[in-house]
C-alpha cells in the first residue's frame, strides 16, 4: 500500500492539477495492477461498507494510546478527522507490513464475517504495523468513507494522458458498471467491456463572455439569440440503438434520467445533440436546486420522476446520421434539429426557443426579464458559425444578466488548504431572522490576499467558540454577497439556498445592524 499512501498524501497537498497528474503517472508506473484497479474502484464509488463502527475505533485506539476518552475528544477537535487523529495518537508502530492495496481490500471484505474480538484483533495488529499516513488510509478504508483527492476530468486526463488514450474513452470504461472483482486492470482500461466508439462525445463548443457593445457585432440578422438555461450541459447520443448521456464535466450520466433516455430511444436515426437538462414542470423551468435532487443517484424514484420530471432542452446537432455536422452552419444544423423533432414529438425533449426580435435595443429588455423565465441571460450565435472544439471568440457570446446581491455578516470561519492553510478563507455569513442571525450562505472567493491576512487577524483576535477546526467570530464584518439564482430549501435553516454565492466586496461602511433580513430575501424568489 506504499505507493498508494504516496499517491493519497501528494493529491491531498496541493490544489494543483498538474501535480495531482505528475502523483497519478508516478503511481500507474509504480503500483501493481491489482493496487491501480483498486484505486478506480474506490475512485468512483465502489468500496466496501463500513465493517467496523466508529465507535469501537475510538474505543480501541484510546485503550491502545492509553489516553483518558477527554483527550481524545479534543485531540479530535483539533484535527477535524476521526481517522487521521486515531493514527496521531497511536504509538509508533512495531514493525513495518508491506503488502499490496488489494490484499487490504480483500482483508478489509472479510471483517464482516468476523467476531468482535476477531475484528479488535486485526485492527490494532494492522495498526501495530503501519506508519502514519498508510494507518491513516487503513482507517479511512475501514470506515467506508474514503475520498479520493481529484476532480474526475484530472483523474481522466491523467489516465488518458499516460496510456496515450482518448480522455472520453476512458471517462467511459472508468465511469460505467464494473467491480474489481470481474475484471482486470488491462481489460477495464482498454474497454473490454464495453463498446466506448459508440459513446464517443465531442468537445463541447463553449462562448466567451459578452464584452463588447451590441451594435458592434454588426446586424442583428446575422444572430441567433437563446435562452442561457441554468441545468446541466449535456451530449446526448444515439448511435446503433443505444443512447449514451456526457455532462460537460465528461461523466456518463445516462442513467441518472432514464426518462431522457428511454424518449431518445423513441426517436428514429442516429444522432448527438446538444442540450440542457433541466428540471421542467407544470411548463416552467425550475431552479437548478431542484434539478441537484436528481444528481449522482444509484436508483431514481417514480415518485422522483413524478415529482421531478427532467426535460431536454435541446441547442445544436452535431452529428446526423453517423456524419459529423459539426462544420456545417448553425442554421443548417438547427433546420435539421428542427425536422427532427417536428418528426418526434415527446414530451421530455424540446427544442430550447429560439428569441425572436427585431433590434439590439429589444433584445436588451428581453435580457432583463430572463430571471422570470429562470434564465442566466441570453446566448448570441452567428448563424453562419461551425460548432467549435472548445472556445472560439466571436462566433458564439454569453451574455449574463446581472447578479442578485445582499448583505450578511460572517459569523463563522475555517482555514483554508495550500498556500493559504495558514489563513481564515472558508466563511460562512448570516443575515437577520426577527432578533436573530440565521445562516445564509458559505463563501470562498472574492477578497484579496490582503484582505484575507486582515479577517485572518479579526478571526484570531475575536473567536468565541471553536468546533474542530471551524471557529464563531463576533458578528462585526459586513460584506456583500453575489449570486446567480435563490430557491426555497428545507435543508438549510434560513429556508433558502443561493446559487453560486461569492464576495462582492467588503462593506466596511455598513454594520450588523445594516445586514439584509431573511423575509425581505425570500421575496426574490420567484
Amino acid at each position: 500500500m506504499k505507493e498508494f499512501a504516496i499517491l493519497i498524501n501528494a493529491l491531498d497537498s496541493t490544489n494543483k492539477t498538474g501535480l495531482k497528474q505528475e502523483a497519478i503517472e508516478t503511481f500507474l508506473a509504480k503500483a501493481p495492477d491489482e493496487d491501480k484497479l483498486w484505486f478506480l474502484a474506490l475512485f468512483t464509488g465502489k468500496r466496501p461498507k463500513r465493517k467496523v463502527s466508529t465507535t469501537l475505533l475510538k474505543q480501541w485506539a484510546i485503550e491502545i494510546a492509553g489516553i483518558p476518552a477527554w483527550l481524545f475528544q479534543e485531540s479530535y477537535a483539533a484535527v477535524g478527522d476521526l481517522g487521521e487523529t486515531i493514527s496521531l495518537i497511536l504509538p509508533e508502530p512495531v514493525q513495518y507490513k508491506e503488502q499490496p492495496l488489494a490484499v487490504w481490500m480483500e482483508q478489509i471484505k472479510l471483517l464482516e464475517l468476523m467476531t468482535e474480538p476477531e475484528k479488535k484483533q486485526y485492527v490494532i495488529n494492522a495498526w501495530q504495523n503501519l506508519p502514519h499516513t498508510e494507518r491513516f488510509i487503513f482507517n479511512k478504508l475501514l470506515g467506508g468513507s474514503f475520498r479520493v483527492g481529484i476532480a474526475a476530468k484530472s483523474l481522466i486526463n491523467a489516465i488518458a494522458g499516460y496510456y496515450k488514450m482518448e480522455a472520453s474513452a476512458v471517462a467511459h470504461t472508468i465511469m460505467g458498471e464494473w467491480h474489481p472483482d470481474q475484471v482486470t486492470f488491462d481489460a477495464l482500461i482498454n474497454g473490454e467491456h464495453i463498446q466506448s466508439h459508440r459513446s464517443k462525445p465531442y468537445p463541447f463548443c463553449l462562448a466567451y463572455a459578452l464584452d463588447k457593445e451590441l451594435s458592434e457585432l454588426g446586424m442583428e440578422g446575422l444572430w441567433q439569440a437563446e435562452y442561457k438555461w441554468d441545468g446541466i450541459r449535456a451530449q446526448l447520443i444515439k448511435r446503433g440503438g443505444e443512447v449514451f448521456i456526457w455532462s460537460r464535466g465528461e461523466e456518463l450520466i445516462t442513467d441518472q434520467f432514464p426518462e431522457i433516455k428511454d424518449a431518445l430511444l423513441l426517436i428514429d436515426g442516429n444522432f448527438v445533440i446538444d442540450g440542457e437538462l433541466l428540471v421542467h414542470k407544470d411548463e416552467i423551468v425550475q431552479n437548478f436546486s431542484e434539478l441537484q435532487k436528481r444528481l449522482n443517484r444509484k436508483n431514481i424514484s417514480r415518485k422522483m420522476l413524478q415529482d421531478l420530471p427532467v426535460v431536454l432542452f435541446a441547442y445544436d446537432l452535431l452529428e446526423w446520421e453517423n456524419a459529423d455536422w459539426r462544420a456545417k452552419q448553425l442554421s443548417e444544423r438547427r433546420q435539421q434539429l428542427e425536422h427532427l423533432f417536428i418528426h418526434n414529438s415527446s414530451h421530455g425533449l424540446r427544442l430550447s426557443p429560439v428569441i425572436h426580435f427585431s433590434d439590439w435595443e429589444e433584445l436588451a429588455l428581453i435580457r432583463e426579464t430572463a430571471r422570470l423565465q429562470n434564465s442566466e441571460g441570453l446566448m448570441l450565435k452567428q448563424k453562419e458559425s461551425p460548432y467549435h472544439s472548445g472556445r472560439k471568440r466571436g462566433d458564439w457570446w454569453k451574455w449574463k444578466i446581472d447578479p442578485l446581491t445582499l448583505d450578511a455578516v460572517l459569523i463563522y470561519a475555517q482555514k483554508g488548504s495550500g498556500r493559504r492553510s495558514g489563513y481564515y478563507t472558508d466563511y460562512t455569513f448570516a443575515v437577520k431572522d426577527g432578533e436573530n442571525l440565521v445562516t445564509i450562505a458559505k463563501a470562498y472567493s472574492g477578497l484579496t490576499d490582503k484582505e484575507i491576512q486582515e479577517v485572518s487577524r479579526f478571526v484570531n483576535n475575536n473567536a468565541l467558540e471553536k468546533f474542530g477546526p471551524v471557529r464563531t467570530v463576533k458578528p462585526e464584518l459586513v460584506f456583500e454577497l453575489a449570486f446567480e439564482g435563490i430557491s426555497f430549501s428545507n435543508r438549510h435553516k434560513s429556508g433558502v439556498a443561493l446559487r453560486f454565492p461569492r464576495i462582492l466586496r467588503w462593506r466596511r461602511d455598513k454594520t450588523v445592524n445594516d445586514i439584509d433580513d431573511i423575509e425581505s430575501i425570500k421575496q426574490l424568489i420567484r
